[in-house]
Formats: structure tokens, sequence, C-alpha cells
């Protein structure tokens, strides 16, 4: 069975017309005589999305009920019963109720994919995975739903359905996507010009990712090698030489010249794994492009022009930089060089040689370093001295030997020389051989001349062959020191960065990693003159006082003391101390953002209150303004009952008024730790009436089981009162009308517990601590009832108190507030400063 296709329509908020565009597609599907049929749709009151299901086939929902309430979902069962070929899936992203057959809609989506069904279906860009952090600083709202990436950018289409974000506030503005009472303050709030504008961008940019990848996985079951100039990518060689900064910059500003160029950086490695680039030098390049917002590629290749041109190719790379030739004229006329014959193998892209200081001035290189160690190239020379004339000896007793068996072990001694000793040995004894082989071997003997030709041709490639055989082994021994040093270098390299990403301080780590690995008293780093980190004794206080000090910028110095290290141990501690930048720079980022989230924190807290004030504040002002406008007015005429009833009304909503505003206040205090609190011994079976009479004919509805014998409570008699008040009025939002919430004390050592009681749809365990955030109406449809202060107000007040404030759950569904509060005296040093609150 052929799997079903799935078509995503991307929106960059709530309200741009995803599923009315996605109902569009379903009616030009259906008058095609595609079997289509709505799972799925949520109109959200949306008068103009609920006409466009027309008459469309819709499947009925099933009916969950769960903690109380009931819930309607999508029946996926009875989906895929009718098997059509299309199914119309909403919010893809939504969470299934507790008992559903899928915890996610996405994952029923799947279901119906596998079973065949093509499905059309909508999501938001803040519920995408990746990005749902991301817009949560944006919007200072966290999105709990989310689906996977992958998930979207497996479908077969992704459409964007896009709205300016003026257009889309014009539309809230015009009742088209919020009830009338919750514009304002979504305008104001998550819907805020800025806000859209930034989601709108997040939307684009990540389909255009998604574009991108639908672009290379064409060109690559095609093969096309071919450049696509869709996009201006700028690939910048890097030999890790001292060019390497003029060349990244170069490359930064012709990619700055078109909105949106890709910056990449790559350094070629030879797969003998020998050229040794400096470590340092690329670490510090490495930091240069990633600053100017390019990305660093490293990759391996016997061939370097090669190896660059397939990774150009396979990025789609529009130009490429490279630096001019730092070899001298010679050396270009034996070889053409990196440069040319990437210019020469490009094709369609471009290539920009750069000049810079150092072209055309040679490579610098220092002097090789020795093959062999010093007591070996010793001991390669006492063989040579010794070996030659007991080689003479030997063959002058024995029997006598044709000359070319004396050239073959005068061969075998030349390579057992270079064997020991290397080159320079090898050569005394080959030229020495030479001289030898003409005197004692080669007629006329006793004499340097050589009477037959065949005899000149037979030492001339004695010579040569001597010659050729040192030089291989010496450079093998060579290649074979360089391997060990490099697999030294990596292995070094590789356990400090082990040991900086498991340290909780990155720079320490590393700074005490370095001196552990080279045996060093002590390793400083100097920003400016003055110490920002150090390990060991004793340390360096300025540059004059280290045994080795290493540049790591024009601002830092890393200052090391102990001991003079070798040039090779040197590069290695150049690439440490541009990591040290790295992790400098990451400490003080972390320390930014630990100071930021505070601000943050009351930044997004001011909002939400900002947000959630606006219309409570509104509402019982209104009221009572409409109400006391009434009764002043001349040109009706009211009865007893009439005016009755509006002075009710304002009376009422100035109470409520006078709450929020004492809610308000409250909180403000317990923040700023100034709230009064004045503990008596008091009886839980007053304050507990007290309570229920503030809530009028509500309160009268709440069963209590509160015992006479409880022990006294030691507390503030007052803020017990608007505690309990806050907590049944919570209670009796969500209990049954047939269910009321019910209140029960009980005494357990020094404590006295008292539980308000409600069997309503009660709230997972994993987000109990969410209901005691400030301007939180967790899982409250009803958002424009309050500000969500109670429960936050009524912790900070029993913590005042000396108390705690927990949830638990009902048992048969529901959630239990415990309310614990000490009995008697409270204990000697006990503090009920309400700022510890």
């Amino acid at each position: 069975m052929a799997r079903g296709e799935l078509r995503i329509y991307l929106g960059a908020a709530p309200g741009v017309g995803k599923t009315y565009t996605m109902l569009e597609e379903a009616h030009r599907r259906a008058q095609r005589g595609t079997d289509v049929v709505i799972a799925l749709v949520e109109t959200h009151g949306r008068r103009h999305t609920a006409a466009m299901l027309g008459d469309l086939e819709v499947v009925p929902r099933r009916e969950t009920t769960y903690r109380g309430a009931t819930f309607t979902e999508m029946d996926l069962d009875a989906v895929l019963a009718r098997r059509p070929e299309i199914a119309v899936v909403d919010e893809l992203a939504h969470t299934n109720v507790p008992g559903s057959h899928n915890g996610k809609r996405w994952q029923d989506v799947q279901d119906l994919l596998d079973a065949g069904i093509s499905v059309l279906t909508t999501v938001n860009v803040q519920h995408l995975e990746s990005l749902n952090d991301v817009v949560a600083r944006i919007t200072g709202a966290e999105q709990r739903e989310t689906v996977p990436d992958a998930v979207v950018r497996a479908a077969e289409q992704v459409e964007l359905v896009d709205m300016t974000p003026e257009a889309l506030r014009r539309r809230m503005a015009h009742g088209n996507v919020y009830r009338p009472e919750k514009v304002d303050a979504a305008l104001g709030n998550y819907f805020r010009t800025g806000n859209l504008t930034a989601l709108r961008e997040l939307a684009l940019l990540w389909l255009a990712d998604k574009v991108e990848e639908q672009l290379d996985k064409y060109r690559a079951d095609n093969d096309i090698d071919a450049t696509w100039e869709t996009r201006e990518r700028v690939v910048v060689a890097l030999t890790g030489g001292p060019e390497g900064d003029t060349l990244i910059r170069r490359a930064a500003r012709i990619a700055a010249r078109t909105k949106g160029a890709d910056l990449l950086a790559v350094h070629v490695t030879r797969n003998d794994g020998l050229a040794g680039a400096d470590p340092a030098q690329l670490a510090r390049q490495r930091l240069l492009a990633e600053s100017l917002g390019g990305t660093y590629h490293q990759v391996t290749g016997a061939d370097i022009p090669q190896a660059l041109l397939e990774f150009a190719r396979g990025v789609n790379a529009t130009q490429i930089v490279l630096g001019a030739s730092r070899r001298g004229r010679f050396a270009q006329i034996l070889s053409a060089g990196v440069g040319v014959t990437t210019i020469a193998r490009s094709g369609s892209i471009d290539v920009h040689l750069v000049t810079h200081e150092r072209a055309n001035r040679g490579r610098r290189r220092g002097p090789l370093p020795a093959a062999l160690s010093r007591s070996r190239r010793i001991a390669g020379f006492v063989t040579a001295l010794l070996g030659l004339p007991l080689l003479v000896l030997a063959l002058r007793v024995g029997p006598a030997l044709s000359l070319t068996n004396d050239i073959l072990l005068f061969l075998v001694a030349v390579v057992g020389v270079a064997l020991i000793g290397g080159l320079w040995p090898a050569l005394l004894a080959a030229v020495g051989g030479s001289l030898v082989l003409n005197w004692f071997f080669t007629p006329p003997y006793g004499r340097f001349t050589i009477a037959e030709s065949q005899n000149l041709l037979a030492l001339g490639i004695f010579v040569l062959v001597a010659v050729a055989v040192s030089w291989v082994v010496d450079t093998a021994a060579r290649k074979t020191r360089q391997a060990a040093q490099a697999s030294a270098d990596a292995q070094t390299l590789a356990t400090v960065a082990g040991s900086v990403l498991r340290g909780e301080r990155p720079l320490m780590a590393l700074l005490d990693r370095l001196r552990e690995t080279f045996a060093l008293d002590s390793v400083t780093l100097l920003e400016n003159g003055a110490v920002v980190a150090g390990v060991g004794q004793p340390g360096c206080e300025r540059a004059g006082d280290a045994d080795i000090e290493v540049k790591v910028d024009d601002n830092l110095l890393v200052l090391i003391k102990g001991r003079i290290l070798q040039a090779s141990d040197r590069r290695i501690v150049e690439a440490f101390a541009a990591q040290a930048a790295v992790a400098l720079k990451q400490e003080r980022l972390a320390g930014e953002a630990a100071t930021a989230k505070p601000l943050a924190a009351a930044d997004r807290m001011r909002t939400a209150l900002l947000a959630a004030v606006s219309h409570d504040l509104r509402t019982p002002l209104a009221s009572a303004k409409a109400s006391v406008a009434g009764l002043r007015s001349r040109d009706v005429q009211f009865d007893d009952d009439d005016r009755e009833e509006l002075l009710a009304t304002a009376d009422e909503s100035l109470d409520r008024l006078d709450r929020l505003v004492a809610n308000l206040l409250d909180m403000s205090r317990l923040q700023a730790g100034a709230l009064g609190v004045t503990p008596v011994e008091v009886g839980a079976e007053e304050v507990v009436p007290r309570a229920l009479d503030d809530l009028g004919p509500a309160g009268r509805t709440v069963t209590v089981h509160v015992p006479d014998d409880l022990p006294m409570l030691h507390t503030d008699p007052g803020l017990l009162e608007r505690v309990l008040v806050n907590l049944v009025a919570n209670a009796l939002r969500y209990s049954p009308p047939d269910r009321p919430p019910v209140i029960t004390g009980s005494s357990h050592g020094d404590t006295v517990e008292l539980r308000v009681i409600d069997h309503g749809p009660g709230i997972p365990a994993d987000r109990w601590d969410d209901v005691f955030l400030p301007f939180q109406r967790l899982g409250d449809r009803d958002n424009h009832t309050g500000v969500g202060l109670g429960l936050a107000l009524s912790r900070g007040l029993t913590e005042a108190m000396g108390g705690t404030l927990t949830p638990d759950e009902t048992p048969g569904g529901g959630l239990t507030m415990v309310l614990a509060l000490p009995t008697g005296a409270p204990p000697t040093g006990a503090s009920h400063d309400p700022g510890s609150a």
C-alpha cells in the first residue's frame, strides 16, 4: 500500500488564514472528484472559516471524559474505517486528551499516512520544536505544544500562508480572529507588530531552509554538479598561514554585498595527516570567520584543489576566495600551484585570487626536524667509519669476487648505515664506498682511475642507488616521527577539549588542563594587562614575570611559568590559548545571560500584568460607570427595582475592583518584602465561616468538615481569611454544580492542615508548580475572569505566615489544595519576615 502524502500549511501566527486556505484546497480537490472528508477542523468561532466547511463531509468527533470534564478529539478509528483519499486535520501540534490512541495529533496523522490516506493540515511556526525557545524569548509566551521539525520537513509540500503584521492586526481589530473582549489584550501582548514581524521572518527563514533541502535532494537525485546560483555562497580557503585573516575579511565583504549570502571558511587537510598547518592560526581564523557570521569547515583530500572544489560544489557555492601563492617564482614555474589549478577546474564558480603581504615571497620553512635521534646518527657515522674498513679487509683476505659482487656488498653496507643513522651517515658511506671500490677493486688498482667504461657505469649506479636508498630511509623515518608527533598533538587536544566540555567553568578547566599536560608551574590569562584567570603558583602579574608569552589577540595574553617549551609544544599551547579566548567569551555570555534572566522574568511579569489587568480593571469600572450614569440620567425613569439593581451592579463592580487592587497591592508588598504579618491565637473554625461569608451565596454551597477541637493556629486571621477566600473561589470555578467543594481540617503534630477539595478537571502533577506563577490561569478556558493572582498570592501569604500551600490530587479526579499552618507559639528563632516568602 502506498503511503499517503502530507501537505502542511505553515503560518507565522494564529489568524493568518491557514485553516481557511486549507479548506479552499479541500474544496478544489472535492470538485475534481477526490474523496475528501473533514477529520477535524477548529473554527474558533470565526464565521468565515466556519462557512468554508460548506458541504464537505465531516467525520463526527469522539467525546472523552477526563477528570470530570468532557473533551472532543478527532476520531482516528472512524477516519481509518472511512478510508477517504484525503483527510483534513487541523492543528498538527495539538496534544490529545489522556487516554487517546496517541499522545499527539501529529502521531494520529502519521497513522493516517501509513494507512495510505493523504492529509491536509496546519501548524504555526511557534509550534516547531527547534524554534520553540526562540519564539518564547521573542514573545514572552512559552508554547507547550510542539511538533518535531522532522515531521514537518518530511512533508511532500509545505505552503506558507503569509500576512503582513499590519493586516493581521486589522483582522483582529475587526473581530475576525478573537472575541472582542480578548482583542485588546492580544494586540498589546503577543500580537504586537514587532513580535509578528519576528515570527514572520522565522517562518520565512525556516521555509527557505526546507526549500534548500528539497533543492539539494533534487540535485543529488539527478546527479547535477553544476552550481545553481539560487543564493550567494562565498567559500574562503584557509591554509593556516598568516594571510588567512586578510582572506576572511575580503570574503566577508564580498558576501555582505548580497542580502542573505553565506560565508563558509574551509581548510583542506592532506589525507596523509602530515602537512601540519598551524593549529593556533586556524583556531584564531575560525573565531574570526564565526564572528563575521560565517561557518568553519575542515575537509580531507590528497588533491587540495580537487577537494576544495568538491566542497564548494557540495554546498552550491557561487564564489571561492583564494590567497595569491606564497611560493617563489621558481617554484611556480615547476608547479602550477593550488590557485591556478583551482581556477582552471572551477567551471561556473567564480574564483577571486586575493593578493597579500606574503605573496610571491616564498614559504618560510623552519629547519626540518631530524629524522632520527642524535645517538642513532652518531651510531650511523661510527658504523660507516668502522664498517667500510672491515668490509675492505674481509674482501681482501677472502676469496676474490667480481666487481659486481663487491659493489652489491658495499650497497648492503650503505643500506645498513642508512637504517641505523639516516641520511648523512649513509651519504658518507656511499661516497666513501665509491672511493674504496675505485682504489681497491677497480682496475687499475691503487689509483683513482677507471680503465673500463663498464666499471665507471657500475660505480655511478652504485652511488645513485646508495643516495636514493638513503634518502628514502631518511624520509620514511622523518614522516614516521611527524606522524607520531601529530598523533600525540591530536591526543593532547582531544584530552584538553574533553576536560573543558566536562568542566563547569570551561576557562579554568582549560588552563588547569594545560598546566597539567605540560607540567607547568602556573598558567595565567591577562586581558589588557589585568589578570582575568589563572591556575597554579606562583602566578604572573605582568608579562615580564613569565617564561613564555603567548599572544591570543591585541587584548589577551597567556603567560606560562615553569619551563621553556619546545617549538612543537608551543604550537599546541597557542591553539589552547585561542580556545581560552572562546572559553572566556562563553563565560561572560553566560554571566550576562544569568544577569538578564531576572530582568527578562520581571519584564514578562510586567507584560502579563498589563495584559491581564487591562480587561479586569476596565470591566468593573465600565459596569460601575454605566450603572451610575443610568441613575443620573434624566431621560429615563427607573422604578425602585431597577434602581436597586443598578445600585447592586455598581456595588458588586466596585467590590470586584477593590479585591483586584487589594490583590495587586499585596502581591507587590510580598515581592518587596513589605507585607505586615500579625500572628495571634485563632481557631480554624472561626476563620473558615468568615471566608465563606465573603464569597456570598456561592460560599453557602461549600461543605465544611472542620472539627471544633483542632489546636489553635498561630497566624494572622485576616491574611488566612484572604487565602481561604482565594482557594475556595478557585475551587468553585472548576467544581461541577452537583459536586461543590469541600473544606476539611486535621491536626498533625504541631501543624494543622486545611484542605480545599474540588472535583473539577484537575491539573497534571508535572504542572502543579505552574499554578503558583503570577498572572497564570492554567487550564482556565475563561481567560477574562481574573488576572491569575489568586493562587500565587495565596502561597505568598501562606509562606509569610510560616505555613505551606501545596497541591494534591483529589481521589476520583480533581485538585486538592493543602494549607498547612503552625499551631501554638512559633519555635524559637522562627521568623515571619515576609521577605523570605
